[in-house]
């Protein structure tokens, strides 16, 4: 099972992850993606989701037509490991690499 971050950790990694900050009221990070569109979003998560599938560290989303929302924490660790980082990492470069 995967460790939690201390508090000083996490403000390091948040540091290095534009856009992702602490979800207030919980352990996780967050942020809000916005594409041109519900396709350009829907592709998104559907690269996000094979890369979340092959860590086996599944996100919390929610997807209205273009504006993707996302809360990564470890729920086994009861909190924000360094999965949850990688992940962030992995969803900023496709968001990258999406058109728009």
């Amino acid at each position: 099972m995967a460790e939690r971050l201390s508090a000083e950790a996490r403000g390091q990694a948040l540091g290095g992850l534009p856009g992702w900050t602490e979800v207030q009221g919980r352990e996780a990070i967050g942020k809000t993606f916005v594409f041109k569109d519900f396709n350009e979003a829907f592709g998104f998560m559907t690269r996000a989701a094979l890369v979340a599938e092959k860590m086996d560290h599944h996100p919390e989303w929610r997807n209205v037509y273009k504006t993707v929302e996302v809360a990564l924490s470890t729920h086994d660790a009861g909190g924000i490991t360094a999965l949850d980082i990688e992940l962030a990492r992995a969803m900023n470069a496709i968001a990258k690499l999406t058109p728009g």
